[in-house]
């Protein structure tokens, strides 16, 4: 089982998925929106990921994420009933971990269901189902039962912005990517404009 990779980038597609090299092999992974821009570098260039290996009857999968607590976060998503793998993925890239925990705490069913590809059951099954692991949810420098204060990355909020406007999740993806990492510092505004001029092309 792959749990972890070391090395370049070489591809990445508009769909989330990158080609690691490794020491020569490319290891093709999914990963959510804005991983790359959070996952650590060293001075080679080479990006640390951490690997979740799903076997399935005919194929094996790779996930990457940009830190360990990401991954048990993405565990914890894919053992709620109904939440599969991309899924999982595609609401790590919109809410991040630490905002989860927030959200799942108040019982926001509206901030879930603004996430592609959930629906208002799927929403609600996740906040019955992490409600006892919020503590599991928060990063390992937060307090236990602390209020989080933080908000989405910028990534995440034009892409909520776009799909809010009516466009489809992979093309509001695919235009955020378009984009390049990192986003954060950079003006909403003039990054919503430029992912609409992309989407028009």
């Amino acid at each position: 089982m792959i749990g972890r990779l070391l090395g370049h980038v070489v591809t990445e597609t508009p769909e989330g998925s990158l080609i690691i090299d490794v020491g020569g092999v490319g290891y093709e992974v999914l990963a959510p929106i804005g991983t790359l821009g959070r996952a650590a570098k060293d001075a080679e260039g080479r990006v640390t990921l951490s690997i979740h290996t799903a076997f399935r009857q005919d194929s094996l999968e790779l996930f990457a994420f940009a830190s360990e607590h990401e991954r048990r976060v993405f565990r914890l998503l894919v053992a709620v009933p109904n939440i599969g793998p991309k899924t999982a993925v595609t609401l790590i890239g919109a809410i991040p971990p630490q905002e989860l925990a927030t959200v799942i705490r108040n019982g926001d069913l509206a901030r879930l269901g603004r996430v592609p590809g959930i629906g208002k059951k799927i929403a609600e099954r996740i906040l019955l189902e992490l409600k006892s692991k919020i503590a599991e949810l928060q990063g390992p420098g937060e307090a236990r039962g602390a209020e989080s204060t933080s908000t989405p990355d910028v990534a995440s909020r034009v892409l909520l912005a776009l799909t809010s406007m009516g466009y489809k999740p992979a093309e509001a993806q695919a235009a955020v990517r378009s984009l390049g990492e990192p986003l954060d510092g950079k003006n909403m505004s003039e990054l919503i404009r430029e992912a609409l001029t992309r989407l028009s092309r």
